[in-house]
């Protein structure tokens, strides 16, 4: 079971292993299945088959469905009141578990047996078009990224066009690197760091500042349209890039950044997508030098990397074909995060505990 998701997507069969004696608790269809350890993991889900789980998942089911709908019990127990009840009576530290007289004992504002079923029709609706956004989001990811490798490998084995060194197509330079005699001074400035880039975009939520000279600034500042890569990173993510669109006025670089200025013989955008099929590829990994547990791409191997160059047209064709693909993605997660708030909104009413009322 996997966080806040009520569909079960993974399980083994009995017969393929050990199973041990304490997997005898038998669901089926429809019943919901709550993990009793570690309770802040909210692991609720509603069973859609026939199974056996271990004795530190609870099996539930609705005692009268004349009272309370069986289709509503998993949304009451998904609600941050029920999780906030069962995380409260919690005990033990190290793996924390509850009990299910705990859980049993969770008290709630339960609606007539008509409002009932609207809400669970309308809320089993959000859920299957969640999970419809979750699995368009997941198939989205996949298609890009073969679309880019497929691309790049017809590039790679086309004769017709040239390969050249990425130096002589743009200027690569490595940041400058952070000392203490830089955390202040007259001319202090943000800079990006392996911290703030991720494949494809950059984080701005933790951004340092150190000390530049004017004459450092004019070297290490960036210009929109900069390919910033992951000079040190570990081997799988080495190399890693994102085009910087100034997210951050008047940044500058560190060392652990590589950054790629383009020249007027390449696209910024085709550049970026050629780099990521490099990480991807495992390209970075295999000409990095490993220190430790870091793997350092090095200005220089950046700039003896050989890179397809087509003409223009067709570097612009590929680079709005994966584009499209990358705006697609986050439009289908903020779908998903809106839907996510309406089933909050909607759950509110059974989601309030009560307070138990005084003796007499």
């Amino acid at each position: 079971m996997d966080t806040n998701a009520l569909h079960i997507r993974r399980w083994g069969i009995v017969g393929n292993g050990y199973l041990g004696p304490a997997f005898h608790a038998r669901f089926l269809p429809g019943h919901v299945l709550y993990g009793s350890r570690r309770t802040y993991l909210r692991k609720v889900a509603l069973a859609d088959f026939e199974g056996v789980t271990a004795n530190t998942t609870y099996v539930i089911e609705t005692r009268d469905p004349n009272v309370l709908l069986p289709a509503l019990l998993p949304f009451i127990m998904q609600t941050e009141a029920f999780h906030g009840h069962s995380i409260k009576r919690s005990k033990g530290s190290v793996n924390p578990y509850v009990n299910f007289s705990d859980i049993a004992a969770y008290e709630f504002t339960l609606p007539p047996l008509d409002e009932q079923r609207r809400m669970a029709n309308l809320l089993t609706r959000i859920e299957a078009t969640s999970r419809a956004l979750q699995d368009a989001h997941a198939a989205l990811t996949i298609l890009r990224k073969s679309t880019l490798m497929h691309s790049f490998r017809q590039l790679l084995a086309d004769q017709a066009i040239r390969q050249v060194p990425v130096g002589q197509v743009g200027e690569v330079l490595l940041g400058r690197q952070r000392a203490p005699q830089h955390d202040d001074g007259p001319s202090m400035r943000p800079y990006l760091r392996a911290a703030n880039v991720f494949d494809g975009y950059i984080d701005t939520t933790d951004v340092k500042s150190m000390n530049f000279s004017p004459s450092e600034y004019q070297r290490y500042s960036l210009q929109d349209g900069d390919i910033l890569l992951n000079e040190g990173q570990s081997r799988e993510l080495v190399g890693r890039s994102a085009v910087f669109r100034g997210e951050v006025p008047d940044a500058c670089f560190q060392n652990t950044l590589v950054r790629f200025r383009p020249g007027t013989s390449i696209l910024g955008s085709y550049a970026h997508r050629y780099f990521q099929h490099c990480m991807y590829a495992g390209t970075f990994a295999a000409v990095a030098k490993q220190t430790t547990s870091i793997a350092h791409l090095g200005a220089q191997n950046l700039v003896d990397l050989p890179i397809p160059l087509p003409g223009k047209s067709r570097q612009h064709e590929l680079a709005k074909r994966l584009s499209a693909m990358d705006a697609a993605l986050p439009a289908t997660g903020e779908r998903e995060k809106r839907l996510r708030a309406l089933k909050t909104l909607i759950s509110e009413p059974f989601g309030c505990e009560t307070q138990a009322a005084p003796d007499g």
